[in-house]
């Protein structure tokens, strides 16, 4: 577990609007452990939902779908919030802002580590959550032709060159929003990273 009280504070102590973490691929919500930790001693409120099954069996449209149905259950109607997805929790969020009506609700959209242009290790598997993840799949696509719409939220996307789940690294680039590297050795280590911690409680605030 991070010790918080040895790092940083990233942010003021102001109010800010509630953050739903949104977990990758073979992954739960306790993957943002080390996260959550740091955000809530930066005096953010956090929610974080488990998607069932998270192994690719799934189509990404079904967990987005989920994604929609726990931010209703958790946040009121008129509940604005941040939205933060990490690799493949970053294309449903996307999913959920830009084809459930997250547009209405996002102040700000945060991915990291997210195959937004697709991933060559998605083709070794034919999974059909995976599949959606490989380089020029019908999702990717039809996700990218509609990215105009993020041009009315603060979009924010992290990504590292030593990504190796991420293949090529560069394709968590998108050309919308403010994009930015981070030095971090690994895939996880993005959202456990302190440089990561940091950067994310900013652009958060």
């Amino acid at each position: 577990m991070v010790n918080t009280a040895e790092m940083p504070a990233a942010v003021s102590e102001s109010p800010k609007l509630p953050t739903v973490l949104v977990h990758g691929i073979w992954n739960r919500a306790e993957i943002f452990t080390t996260l959550r930790a740091y955000l809530e001693a930066n005096n953010h409120t956090v929610y974080a939902l488990s998607m069932t099954p998270s192994n690719g069996d799934a189509p990404l449209e079904t967990l987005a779908g989920q994604l929609a149905a726990f931010i209703e259950a958790q946040l009121s109607p008129q509940q604005r919030f941040n939205l933060l997805g990490f690799s493949m929790g970053g294309l449903v969020s996307r999913y959920y802002v830009q084809q459930l009506g997250g547009l209405n609700r996002v102040e700000k959209l945060v991915t990291v580590s997210a195959p937004h242009r697709g991933t060559f290790l998605a083709l070794g598997s034919t999974r059909p959550g995976i599949r959606q993840m490989r380089p020029n799949s019908s999702f990717i696509r039809a996700l990218n032709q509609n990215a105009d719409c993020l041009k009315t939220l603060q979009f924010f996307s992290f990504w590292t060159p030593f990504d190796l789940l991420i293949l090529p690294p560069w394709s968590s680039l998108i050309r919308r929003g403010q994009t930015r590297r981070l030095m971090v050795p690994s895939h996880n280590r993005m959202i456990k990273d302190p440089q990561a911690l940091w950067a994310i409680a900013q652009v958060l605030t």
